[in-house]
């Protein structure tokens, strides 16, 4: 069996310890690197080569989201869960359009903190359910109107998934939702991308946020 490879980033030390200890005795985990902030953030993440991040928000020095948003640049391909006390919108929004692909409050249960860990490390987006609800909530009160000359250029099945982006689901929902394939829906966000002239989700949700996508 392939260990998933897991780094954390939590400033309480009994926490950041309790992490360690549940990662490294649980079967199919190993523990890869324990830090209690986000300086020389690239040189921690590196030297732990993690497939997924436990990342706390409110580190001192460089917050959660801040360094989220700079591993999702460099290391796109490392998954990064948030695990916070916080649930209120706006950090739940922040962390999510800075990359992180998925969202535990800390008094998630270790079972599912390890659910969790397997399920973003096969692509999935594990949320607590009180933020799943909120994520869906904050998507939709920030989701932008289309100018009418892009809005034109969609056909009804990428109209479709981009209300579906706007609404924080992932491919593999949409494509439940919509009984289509995980490959075609990447083909129709493919093409979105082209027509709106972005190069990622991230992209496109931030813009939405900041209704700047009269600007495309």
């Amino acid at each position: 069996m392939i260990n998933i490879k897991v780094a954390i980033f939590e400033d309480n030390p009994l926490l950041r310890d309790s992490l360690f200890h549940l990662i490294n005795g649980s079967e199919g985990f190993i523990c890869t690197g324990a830090f209690g902030d986000c300086s020389d953030l690239m040189r921690k993440v590196e030297s732990a080569h993690p497939d997924v991040i436990l990342m706390d928000i409110d580190l001192p020095g460089m917050n959660g989201i801040e360094a989220v948003g700079k591993i999702n640049q460099t290391h796109p391909e490392i998954m990064v869960i948030m695990q916070t006390v916080f649930n209120d919108n706006e950090r739940i929004f922040q962390s999510i359009t800075a990359g992180a692909s998925g969202y535990l409050l800390k008094n998630t249960s270790p079972v599912r903190i390890l659910e969790s860990i397997r399920e973003a490390a096969t692509g999935g987006a594990p949320m607590t359910p009180s933020i799943a609800h909120k994520i869906l909530e904050v998507f939709r009160s920030k989701k932008p109107a289309l100018p009418t000359k892009d809005q034109s250029q969609l056909n009804e099945r990428q109209q479709e998934i981009l209300d579906c982006i706007f609404n924080g689901m992932s491919y593999k929902l949409i494509a439940e939702k919509l009984f289509i394939s995980v490959d075609t829906v990447r083909y129709h966000v493919k093409n979105i991308y082209a027509i709106l002239h972005v190069h990622s989700r991230d992209e496109l949700i931030s813009r939405g946020k900041g209704k700047s996508l009269l600007s495309f």
